[in-house]
C-alpha cells in the first residue's frame, strides 16, 4: 500500500511516501525550486517521492496534513472578532483562500493527473497537530510514549499533549489560538529584525549574548503562565490578529523603540530581548512537559512542531526531566506534517500494527531525499568541463577528505541521500576543523555570508560524544544542546570581563569553532550504522588529529535552501570561498576550476533528474 503525504500553503511545503508502513522518501519543495521555505503545492517533491517508490500509474491514498475548512473557519472568526480592524490583512488573505486553499482536493487530483497517477482510494485530511503527533510517535523507537506538540497554530490548536500506545494516538489536551508559544517566539523574532518562520533559530543563537533583563516585563505585561504550562497572552501588545505585523505600537513602547530593521546593527537591546524570551520559552516547555508527564505517567516523550526545533529548550528538558527518554522528529516543522499525515492513514485509518524495539527509530537517519550516482555526477562534470579527481576506494576517499580538513580547508560535501528537515546531517554539509580558532569567523563571513554571532554545530563520533560534551546519549538529528566538558573549556573567568563583541571571537575551548559563547554546542552524533561514509571521514580525522569531531554546517549560503543536486552544490561552491567540493566519489579543487560566470537563468542551466 502506497500512501502519499502532503503539506502545503503555509511554509515548508513537502511530500512523503510511506509504502506498507515504511518510509520510502520525503523532501521539502524548497530543495527543488530553490525558494527558501517554499509554501507552494509541492509538485516537485511529489514527483521525487513517486519516482523513489517506483509508482507509475496508481497510488492508494493521499493524506493532507491539516483541515483547510476548519482553518478557514478560524481565520474568518478571527477577522470578525477584530473588525473593522484587520481589513488590509483580510483583503490579502481571503482571495488566496477562495482561489486556491479551499480547493485542495481538486489541486491534488489535478497535479497527480498531470503525472498520470490515479488515486485508488481517497484523499484524507488529518488535523494539524494530529499530523505533528503522528510524525513524532510513529517513527520513534518507543512502544508507548507521551507526545508533546508545540508550534504557531494549526486549525485552532497551538499545542497538544497526547498519549500513544501501540498503533494509537490519543490527544488529551490542547491550547488554542491566539495563545501560542510558537507565535510568541515569532513575535520576538520579528521584533529583533529576523524573518518570521525562518529566523527563530537566529534568535535562539543570539540569546546567550544577552541578559534576561526583560523576563519580568514579559511575564508582567505579555503572558500569564500557569503551573501546568498553559498560558494566556495579552493580545493588546500583538499585531497578528488585526494587522500585517506580529507586534504593534504598544509592544514597541514596552521595549523602548521600534523593531530592529533587517540588516541593521544588532544592539544589546536585541541580545537581552533574545535571552529573555528564550528563558520564558524554556520555562513554559519545562512546565508543559511536567504536566504531560503527570497526565500520562510515561517515561518516554515524543515531540514535534516548530517549537520542538528549539534545541536549547530540548537540552534543558533532557537534563532536568521528568522524562527518561526524549525523541524529537527531525523534520519537526510543517514539512514533517506530510509524513505524519501519511502515518495517520496507515496506522489509524487502516489500523495497521506497529513494531518498535525502544532503541532504533524508523527515520533512516533522516536521509530520505534524492541521491545521485557517480555516472550522473560524471556526466554533469564532463558536460560543464569542471575538472575533478575521482577516488573509488572509500578508505582513501575518507582519508583524503580528513586530510583536507586537517589542513584547515573548508569542504563542501554532497553524497548519498539528501536530508529531510532543516538540518544538514553530513550528506549536504559544509565541513571543517573544529579545533581551528579562525574557522567560525571564516565560515560565517566568507562561506555562509551570515551574522558573525551565529554558532556552528559539531558532528561527533557517537561513541566519543561523552569525551567532548555533558551528554550521555546519542543526538543524531542535531536537536539537543549540551555543554562542552569543563576540562576542555578555557577563558570562562576572562569572558566575564570582555565586552560582548570581543567574546564572539574568543577561543573558549580546545574545539573553539563549535563552542558557543555560553560554552554549549548543538550536537550531532554520527553512527557507523546510519551513515558509514560520513562516520569514516570523522574517524579518519580522529586518526590524524586525535579528535573525533568536526564542524558541520548546512551546504547553502544565507537566504538559500540547502543544496539538492550536484549543480546546486557546484554553484554554491563557486559563489563562496570554499576550498574543495566533494561530489560523492569526485573531489574538486577550487584553484583548478574555470572562472565562475553568474547566470540569471541557472535553474534551467543543468537539471539532474
Amino acid at each position: 500500500m502506497n500512501i502519499l503525504g502532503i503539506s502545503a500553503y503555509y511554509h515548508d511545503s513537502a511530500a512523503a511516501l510511506i509504502q506498507d508502513g515504511r518510509i520510502i522518501a520525503a523532501a521539502q519543495e524548497e530543495r527543488f525550486t530553490r525558494k527558501k521555505h517554499d509554501s507552494n503545492f509541492p509538485i516537485n517533491a511529489i514527483k521525487y517521492c513517486l519516482s523513489a517508490g517506483m509508482i507509475k500509474n496508481e497510488i492508494d491514498s493521499v493524506a493532507f496534513y491539516d483541515k483547510p475548512i476548519t482553518k478557514f473557519d478560524r481565520i474568518l472568526q478571527t477577522y470578525f472578532s477584530v473588525a473593522p480592524k484587520g481589513l488590509s490583512s483580510f483583503l490579502m488573505a481571503i482571495p488566496l483562500w477562495v482561489r486556491q486553499k479551499l480547493w485542495i482536493p481538486a489541486e491534488i487530483e489535478s497535479a497527480l493527473a498531470k503525472l498520470n497517477i490515479k488515486i485508488k482510494e481517497q484523499i484524507y485530511f488529518t488535523e494539524h497537530h494530529e499530523s505533528h503527533a503522528a510524525s513524532a510517535f510513529y517513527p520513534s523507537p518507543f512502544d508507548n510514549a507521551a507526545i508533546l506538540t508545540l508550534d504557531g497554530v494549526g486549525e485552532w490548536a497551538t499545542s497538544a499533549i497526547g498519549l500513544s500506545q501501540g498503533n494509537r494516538i490519543k490527544i488529551l489536551k490542547e491550547m488554542h489560538f491566539p495563545h501560542s508559544l510558537g507565535l510568541l517566539y515569532s513575535a520576538f523574532t520579528y521584533f529583533t529584525g529576523f524573518r518570521v518562520n525562518s529566523g527563530e533559530y537566529k534568535l535562539m543563537g543570539l540569546a546567550p549574548y544577552g541578559q534576561g533583563k526583560y523576563v519580568d516585563l514579559i511575564k508582567d505585561k505579555l503572558i500569564d503562565i500557569k503551573e501546568d504550562g498553559s498560558f494566556m497572552l495579552n493580545m493588546e501588545y500583538f499585531g497578528y490578529l488585526d494587522s500585517l505585523t506580529m507586534t504593534n505600537k504598544k509592544f514597541e513602547t514596552l521595549f523602548n523603540g521600534p523593531p530592529r530593521s533587517t540588516e541593521s546593527e544588532i544592539t544589546e537591546r536585541e541580545m537581552d530581548i533574545a535571552r529573555s524570551i528564550q528563558i520564558v520559552t524554556e520555562e513554559i516547555v519545562l512546565k508543559i512537559a511536567k504536566h504531560c508527564y503527570e497526565l500520562t505517567g510515561q517515561q518516554n516523550l515524543c515531540m514535534a512542531g516548530g517549537v520542538a526545533l528549539n534545541c536549547v529548550a530540548n537540552g534543558r528538558l533532557l537534563r532536568e526531566g521528568p522524562f527518561k527518554n526524549i525523541w524529537i522528529q527531525p523534520a519537526a516543522g510543517d514539512a514533517g506534517g506530510a509524513l505524519g499525515a501519511a502515518y495517520v492513514v496507515w496506522h489509524t485509518i487502516h489500523n495497521k500494527p506497529r513494531q518498535a524495539d525502544n532503541v532504533h527509530d524508523k527515520m533512516n537517519g533522516a536521509y530520505l531525499g534524492p541521491q545521485f550516482s557517480d555516472e550522473q555526477i560524471e556526466e554533469f562534470l564532463n558536460a560543464k568541463g569542471y575538472p575533478a579527481a575521482k577516488i573509488k576506494d572509500k578508505n582513501l576517499w575518507a582519508q583524503t577528505i580528513a586530510r583536507l580538513i586537517e589542513q584547515e580547508n573548508v569542504v563542501g560535501l554532497l553524497h548519498g541521500r539528501m536530508e529531510f528537515g532543516p538540518r544538514a546531517l553530513g550528506n549536504r554539509s559544509i565541513i571543517g576543523d573544529a579545533r581551528s580558532e579562525k574557522m567560525q569567523s571564516i565560515m560565517n563571513l566568507k562561506i555562509k555570508y551570515r551574522e558573525s554571532f551565529r554558532p556552528f554545530a559539531p558532528s561527533c563520533l557517537e561513541e566519543k560524544v561523552g569525551d567532548f560534551f555533558e551528554i550521555d546519549r546519542p543526538s543524531p538529528y542535531m536537536l539537543l544542546v549540551a555543554q562542552v566538558k569543563p576540562d576542555r573549556c578555557k577563558g570562562i573567568e576572562q569572558a566575564k570581563e570582555l565586552p560582548i563583541r570581543r567574546r564572539i571571537n574568543q577561543s573558549r575551548s580546545d574545539v573553539p569553532a563549535i563552542t558557543h559563547v555560553d560554552y554549549s554546542a548543538r550536537i550531532q552524533t554520527v553512527s557507523k550504522d546510519t551513515n558509514p561514509d560520513y562516520y569514516n571521514i570523522i574517524k579518519a580525522f580522529e586518526e590524524l588529529t586525535g579528535y573525533g569531531i568536526i564542524i558541520n554546517t548546512s551546504f547553502n549560503v544565507r537566504g538559500e535552501p540547502i543544496v539538492c543536486n550536484p549543480a546546486d552544490a557546484y554553484r554554491c561552491f563557486m559563489r563562496t570561498e570554499m576550498d574543495y567540493l566533494v561530489l560523492d566519489s569526485f573531489i574538486l579543487d577550487k584553484k583548478q576550476q574555470p572562472p565562475w560566470k553568474e547566470k540569471t537563468n541557472w535553474q534551467k542551466d543543468y537539471v539532474l533528474d
